[in-house]
């Protein structure tokens, strides 16, 4: 392996940040498999686990166009690092929450220091590798981030069940911090950086003054395409963690009579969606040079399959894990959305660009889950399991419908923005 090759040296430093990813998606999931330990520590309610579970997306959220600014003008290497240190000390101040306002402050703080890291990787990959391939990367990335999501299911309830909760989110806190190391001691921002040739192909990455990133941001922010595709990802991303990272495993448990384990494998399905899904279908878009045709298709199948779910409520167990493989699957064509908003701006544009996008489909997963939870909670049979309340077959009913609805707002965003961007990679 000649690690002085920049296209063998690009995928190393890639690994590097993908790990620190991984940890982010744990994170933001994990609240599934803990719902219940949450539930009986804190005494909680449903509508109080969701706004828990959106702490972190809350925050998130709103920082996604300051770390794309932060991306475009400090890079990548010191991005991923300060994140991850960061987003390390809130998951030890979980770890040790004595109170739900204490966890709240600090599932909060995850989310600040995690918001830095998918706006920088789609930087890095913008500075390491040519435009025809960055369709492929974005999916890449939100592949790793389903790897998290696969490990924040089966993995972490076993893990959980054998260790306890706040030991297993004190590990993940020291992961983290050797995690910021290896990123600041081995990732270099361009191949430059690391004294290396240029990538034949790749556009020579600028670093835009404090002008020329408001500049590039007032351009993002006046396209019409910018917001459709954002609402896309409101949709998709929204309801994928609403359901995989929080009510996804109480609905299979209550409403089927199962363990936490063996509900978590059904998000396991959906998290698998997620690791196969983006690579293979940005690979597509990319091999094909079409974006948005892809993108309509997938949300409508998207918008289907909860529309299954609201309208049946308890369909043969195996179809859930197919709904929600399917689900997973289809994230995949919301990923293009950061191709369709990054290719109609220049590259030094990156950051903000991709950020903007972003901000808006985790508004989705910052919204939602309370929402949902706020849905279900009119729903409560007056049961607990494990101190967790048990919702009814109706409730779930309800809420997946709310999903469907917002899915099919999604599709319609879809469509409008197939029609103003016909054009080859568009």
């Amino acid at each position: 392996m000649n690690v002085r090759d920049p296209t063998t040296r690009r995928w190393l430093l890639f690994g590097v940040l993908a790990a620190a990813y991984v940890l982010v998606a744990i994170y933001r999931l994990s609240t599934a498999v803990l719902a219940d330990r949450l539930a009986a520590d804190f005494a909680a309610t449903g509508a109080e686990l969701g706004v828990l579970h959106s702490s972190f997306f809350v925050v998130y959220a709103a920082l996604q166009i300051p770390a794309g600014a932060l991306a475009d003008r400090a890079g990548a290497r010191w991005s991923v690092a300060a994140g991850t240190a960061i987003m390390s000390v809130g998951g030890l101040v979980f770890a040790l929450a004595p109170s739900f306002a204490v966890a709240f402050l600090a599932r909060g703080l995850v989310g600040l220091g995690g918001s830095f890291l998918f706006i920088a990787i789609l930087r890095f990959a913008a500075n390491w590798f040519r435009p025809s391939e960055f369709g492929r990367l974005s999916g890449l990335t939100i592949a790793i981030a389903g790897l998290g999501s696969v490990l924040a299911t089966t993995p972490l309830a076993v893990v959980v069940a054998a260790a306890g909760w706040r030991e297993t989110v004190a590990g993940l806190a020291v992961v983290g911090f050797l995690l910021a190391a290896l990123v600041a001691v081995f990732v270099r921002d361009s191949p430059a950086d690391a004294g290396l040739q240029p990538v034949g192909g790749v556009p020579t990455p600028s670093q835009p003054s404090l002008r020329g990133v408001v500049r590039n941001a007032r351009r993002v922010f006046d396209e019409p395409e910018t917001w459709l595709a954002g609402a896309v990802l409101f949709a998709g991303t929204g309801i994928n963690i609403t359901v995989f990272g929080l009510w996804g495993v109480p609905y299979v448990v209550q409403t089927y009579g199962v363990s936490v384990t063996r509900a978590s494998l059904f998000t396991l399905a959906g998290s698998a969606g997620i690791l196969f899904g983006p690579p293979t279908i940005g690979a597509l878009s990319d091999r094909l040079g079409t974006r948005t045709p892809l993108i309509v298709a997938g949300i409508a199948v998207y918008t289907s399959v909860f529309t299954l779910l609201a309208v049946v409520g308890r369909p043969p167990l195996p179809l859930v894990g197919v709904v929600f493989f399917l689900a997973g699957t289809l994230t995949g064509t919301f990923a293009l959305t950061y191709s369709v908003v990054k290719e109609r701006h220049d590259a030094g544009a990156s950051g903000v660009s991709t950020g903007t996008v972003n901000t808006v489909g985790f508004a989705g997963a910052a919204i939602l889950p309370p929402a949902m939870g706020l849905v279900l909670d009119r729903y409560a049979t007056g049961r607990t399991i494990g101190g967790a309340t048990v919702y009814s077959v109706t409730g779930y009913r309800v809420a997946f419908g709310l999903a469907a609805a917002v899915a099919l707002v999604g599709f319609g965003c879809a469509v409008v923005l197939y029609w103003r961007t016909r054009s080859p990679l568009r």
